[in-house]
């Protein structure tokens, strides 16, 4: 299943178990220590990993031997326990008045490329959509928005580069609200750099944005690259430190054998995974769901 981007992971991770218990009649230590080492190559987490290996400890001394199909669907019915009761695939868009957004991450994850796919994919949904350009301090970051603008068909709000953030913000807000837009996509804060500057721009952009429409943004959206594992995982752990984020973008997860990331934020930060990049397309960003991603882990 080609769905989630997972056919590299699932190579990795499904290769490194056949080749575990290939011509074993018991599984032993020395299975499970393979099996543990190719999750947390996956990057599902050290935690989720150990839950795993010992959830299958507890069946095997009770069943005393599982054989290959069986170990697969214990490791997914774990998996899908890890994430059961959490949240994800897309918000709920908040009504009356637009569904403000802000999304931020670092530079070289494929923010602004997920959001102009972002406003593709609301745009297929008969949504009104309206892009503001606020990260204006990284070099063709407001020309780059522009463009997919164009190619999406929707209005943008943009003052050019080595303007106030904020004051961007504000406008693409009151803009929103004027034309009746039903989605206000913000792009910004693509820093990490200096936490306390980044942590006084978004509280001033959060500030500015309620006096248009209070209550916005309805959401923080954080774009991560799942190619780079734990430091996907590291970064949220450190935006969620500086805002509210309340949803996560993976981007390059076609590219990476490190797609269990998505199973290790879930389970450390509890933040829900919003969408998943699969592509260079347009339509190649894709509404999670939990049970479908681990069920493509095993397809």
């Amino acid at each position: 299943m080609a769905l989630f981007g997972l056919g590299k992971t699932r190579e990795s991770l499904l290769g490194k178990l056949s080749r575990a218990v290939v011509g074993r009649s018991t599984v032993d230590d020395e299975v499970l220590d393979t099996l543990e080492e190719a999750l947390v190559a996956a990057d599902v987490g050290v935690d989720t990993a150990v839950a795993v290996v010992e959830a299958l400890q507890a069946r095997v001394a009770q069943d005393k031997y599982l054989d290959e199909a069986e170990l697969k669907a214990m490791i997914r019915e774990t998996l899908l326990a890890s994430l059961s009761g959490k949240q994800s695939g897309p918000q709920v868009l908040h009504t009356p008045g637009p569904h403000v957004a802000l999304i931020v991450g670092v530079n070289g994850v494929g923010k602004t490329t997920s959001i102009g796919k972002l406003a593709h994919y609301y745009k297929a949904q008969g949504r009104s959509v309206l892009l503001g350009a606020a990260d204006t301090f990284r070099a063709a970051a407001v020309d780059q928005l522009i463009i997919w603008s164009k190619r999406v068909e929707v209005p943008i709000v943009e003052k050019g580069m080595n303007t106030d953030p904020a004051a961007v913000a504000f406008a693409a807000v009151e803009e929103g609200v004027k034309q009746g837009a039903d989605v206000v996509l913000v792009d910004t804060a693509g820093r990490l750099h200096n936490k306390v500057n980044l942590m006084n721009e978004l509280g001033k952009i959060k500030r500015v944005m309620e006096k248009v429409q209070p209550g916005t943004p309805h959401e923080v959206l954080l774009v991560l690259d799942a190619s780079t594992g734990q430091n996907a995982v590291n970064q949220a752990v450190e935006f969620s430190k500086v805002t509210n984020v309340t949803g996560l973008i993976l981007t390059k997860m076609d590219g990476t054998a490190k797609g269990g990331v998505a199973l290790a934020i879930a389970h450390k930060l509890q933040i829900p995974v919003r969408f998943v990049g699969v592509g260079e397309g347009m339509d190649d960003l894709v509404p999670f769901d939990a049970t479908a991603y681990v069920n493509a882990l095993f397809a």
